[in-house]
């Protein structure tokens, strides 16, 4: 597959994501090409690369007859990526047990804690609880455990930001990221763990809840 202007369709791919970030597209609505086409001065083939782009990142899914749609995501499919974020991170602390905290990213993880707690909006706070998580995930000192939790990608951040949309998450995961960080200093792993997987755990019930409400 090959296409005339790889640098605007990773624009608007970009775009698109942002969209997708902060709720702007809801799961299941329809991307319309003309739209994006007609808002970059550009015909409908980059518009369709970055919707191709999108597809493989896994934020967008083609329906027949319906076209590309952002897409949503089955409880099964959150419970999976956040396992498996939960697994690498616990898979990180057996390293920083072994290894000790790293001073200068535990000092990083402060100062974005402290810009967490300035009232940011969700997808602000979604970028620093991102930034917040790979701090952790750096400490492990393993490549292998970073570039396994990168590929969570942006379905990963997409997930997190229909969290923080509810009302009182924000502040609830502020709290929780405070305990993250004593803990931390304390080299209490294991109880470290049990947050972690609460958290997550936490934010699959927020988005059951979110999508239910939709249905009744």
């Amino acid at each position: 597959m090959k296409f005339a202007n790889n640098a605007l369709s990773n624009t608007i791919a970009k775009y698109i994501t942002e969209q997708i970030i902060t709720g702007e597209l809801q799961p299941g609505e329809k991307l319309v090409e003309h739209i994006y086409a007609e808002e970059y001065g550009t015909s409908r083939a980059p518009v369709r690369e970055a919707i191709y782009l999108l597809d493989i990142e896994g934020l967008v899914e083609r329906i027949p007859r319906k076209g590309a749609v952002v897409k949503e995501y089955t409880a099964n499919e959150i419970y999976d990526l956040l396992e498996i974020r939960n697994m690498l991170e616990n898979m990180a602390m057996d390293r920083i047990k072994k290894y000790g905290p790293d001073l200068e990213l535990l000092e990083e993880m402060r100062q974005l804690h402290d810009k967490m707690k300035t009232g940011s909006d969700v997808r602000s706070y979604t970028q620093l609880n991102h930034s917040f998580h790979m701090c952790l995930i750096k400490m492990s000192k393993s490549e292998t455990i970073k570039d396994m939790y990168l590929r969570l990608g942006t379905p990963l951040l997409r997930i997190q930001s229909l969290s923080f949309g509810k009302e009182g998450n924000i502040e609830k995961s502020v709290k929780e990221h405070e305990i993250i960080l004593k803990l931390l200093v304390e080299k209490n792993m294991a109880e470290l763990s049990a947050v972690l997987k609460q958290h997550n755990e936490d934010v699959i019930s927020s988005i059951q809840e979110k999508f239910h409400s939709k249905t009744e």
